[in-house]
């Protein structure tokens, strides 16, 4: 197995319970949901146009990792949720995909300062 296939493989296995409830405590605004074994959160814009640019950033680096989230929007609102539906619940790719979300609100966000 190469390094590559080795890090996908450690990163799409399925944490388990505890590890998976523990998740948040490294990310404060984000809930776990344990009957989806995912973790969620929405994230506040001052507009539309704020919020469909941070999907749009989202939606880059989603890609480029293959792992895309569920999400909606609502005006200036984005609910984003991380699951790998693969593995049957909440990996490592997912906990750094919501770290991503944090790291592009935050950048965002000083931005509009």
């Amino acid at each position: 197995m190469s390094v590559v296939n080795r890090r996908e493989a450690s990163e799409m296995k399925r944490l388990d319970d505890q590890q998976a409830a523990l998740a948040p405590a490294g990310l404060p605004q984000w809930r776990f949901d344990a009957e989806r074994r995912a973790i969620a959160r929405e994230f506040t814009f001052a507009d539309f146009t704020q919020a469909f640019a941070f999907m749009t950033r989202i939606a880059l680096a989603a890609e480029k990792r293959n792992h895309h989230p569920e999400w909606s929007n609502v005006y200036n609102r984005v609910e984003i949720t991380w699951t790998t539906h693969d593995a049957g619940g909440l990996t490592q790719l997912d906990i750094e995909s919501a770290r991503d979300c944090d790291r592009v609100y935050a950048t965002m966000q000083e931005t509009q300062r």
